[in-house]
């Protein structure tokens, strides 16, 4: 059974596993009000957000993706579009419409397949560290800007990191490569809710360029960039970018 990891003590929360055509989700459940759900990056978990999620107030839903953290491995890679599907139909199945959904790296890409396939349960979209800059897209370029960012990045980022790219397990080369050929800025076009993009100052996975042709795909969307921050913004010190997700989850 998948265990509690972020819920604080004495808060009643719920641990589940949901399946959906052929895949299975893990997801952990606490708090009330506004669905606030977590979508993480590729070779992470739930379990490393611990910091953001201390200090979001709303109904946290926070997932491991199949083959992350502690959901089992698919028998079949899912595309972006397929992991949306599948949360989507998790989130009809517990009632959870209206909701802001908050996706880093990886998850900023099914966060925008979710906003654009399923509008009516999407509020709003968080894209924290968005992925995949469109001058990148090959694995080599990825896994470089990965590894400039690491050197730059706190311990805790990269005890986190390393635990869950190690639970990641051997599919992670092609886990990488639907990411890469994911050509997200389809998804953004047909994105009608409103979107506010987080971008660590540093983060070399999403440079100003993409973050600007981001904006230029979704009118009316706003850029925050957050100071002394790299693509892990989300997993540890992770003060301003959850004011400002609270914040912009607070004037939907």
């Amino acid at each position: 059974m998948p265990t509690r990891l972020l819920a604080p003590e004495g808060v009643s929360a719920t641990v589940e596993e949901f399946s959906h055509a052929g895949a299975t989700l893990v997801v952990e459940a606490f708090g009330t009000g506004r669905p606030l759900v977590l979508l993480h990056g590729i070779g992470m978990g739930r379990s490393v957000y611990l910091d953001l999620t201390d200090r979001l107030r709303g109904r946290v839903i926070a997932l491991d993706l199949p083959g992350f953290g502690e959901a089992p491995e698919p028998e079949r890679t899912l595309t972006m579009a397929r992991h949306a599907d599948l949360v989507a139909a998790y989130l009809r199945s517990a009632g959870a419409t209206d909701a802001v959904i908050i996706g880093h790296s990886m998850g900023s890409q099914i966060a925008a397949e979710l906003a654009a396939r399923h509008p009516e349960l999407v509020a709003g979209v968080v894209l924290a560290g968005p992925t995949v800059n469109s001058a990148s897209r090959n694995v080599g370029a990825q896994a470089r800007y990965l590894l400039v960012d690491l050197l730059g990045e706190r311990p805790l980022v990269l005890w986190r990191g390393a635990r869950e790219y190690l639970r990641g397990g051997p599919h992670l080369i092609r886990k990488m490569r639907a990411t890469i050929v994911h050509e997200p800025e389809d998804a953004y076009r047909r994105i009608r809710c409103p979107v506010l993009i987080l971008r660590g100052e540093s983060d070399p996975l999403a440079p100003m360029s993409w973050c600007r042709e981001i904006l230029e795909c979704i009118p009316g969307a706003e850029l925050e960039v957050i100071p002394d921050h790299g693509h892990g913004t989300l997993i540890s010190d992770a003060a301003p970018a959850a004011a400002l997700i609270q914040r912009f989850a607070e004037r939907l």
